[in-house]
């Protein structure tokens, strides 16, 4: 029996990534800052390329205009504080690397915004188009280069970011991306392979 209940349109899609996005403009004395975006995703794959939203009144708004340069940094469970910090508080009135304790590191293909050496992995994007939506502006960038801390490779050069324990949003609320419930094609996989493949995620937490 179909129950649906009718809802006025709303941005329903959920749970989201939610990530911290840094940037800096490019006056010669500019200090990054650091935004957190929950309207983010993969919008292609070759040239691998990713969006951001944001609306014109933030503080890194004019940054990424004037640079053309952003970075979207992932964020495991240990950043999760800090992440609802940054997007709490505004980098006009306060300095959120430094009440965070990050670290700016530069990132191989941009001039100005760095990476936050703190975070599981990066994604170093240059703005390729600008569009106006409405309430946000969405940035697609296209990602010049990218980098996932050590602690999450096996030995044999296996990505495991699961290990980080990502975070998503889910209409205001924080939470885990932990569970490992298959992978692509698992559903057609031989027995050996399925077993096989599911062995790895369950190495190491």
């Amino acid at each position: 029996m179909c129950a649906f209940r009718p809802l006025d349109p709303f941005t329903m899609l959920s749970p989201v990534p939610a990530v911290m996005v840094s940037c800096c403009d490019t006056a010669e004395d500019a200090k990054p800052n650091i935004i957190t975006i929950a309207w983010v995703g993969t919008v292609n794959s070759d040239p691998p390329m990713v969006s951001i939203s944001v609306q014109k009144r933030r503080y890194s708004y004019d940054m990424i205009v004037s640079s053309g340069e952003f970075v979207v940094n992932l964020v495991g469970k240990k950043e999760c504080r800090g992440m609802d910090y940054c997007g709490v508080k505004s980098g006009r009135e306060t300095d959120k690397w430094a009440d965070c304790h990050y670290t700016p590191v530069p990132v191989k293909g941009l001039d100005y915004a760095p990476a936050i050496a703190e975070c599981p992995g990066f994604l170093a994007c240059k703005v390729r188009q600008q569009i106006e939506l409405g309430s946000h502006v969405m940035f697609i960038g296209e990602v010049v280069s990218c980098g996932v801390q050590e602690e999450f490779f096996d030995e044999d050069g296996s990505m495991h970011l699961e290990r980080a324990e990502l975070v998503t949003k889910a209409h205001g609320v924080y939470q885990k991306a932990t569970d490992v419930l298959g992978f692509f094609g698992y559903s057609v996989a031989r027995p050996d392979v399925l077993k096989r493949r599911m062995a790895t995620y369950k190495r190491k937490k």
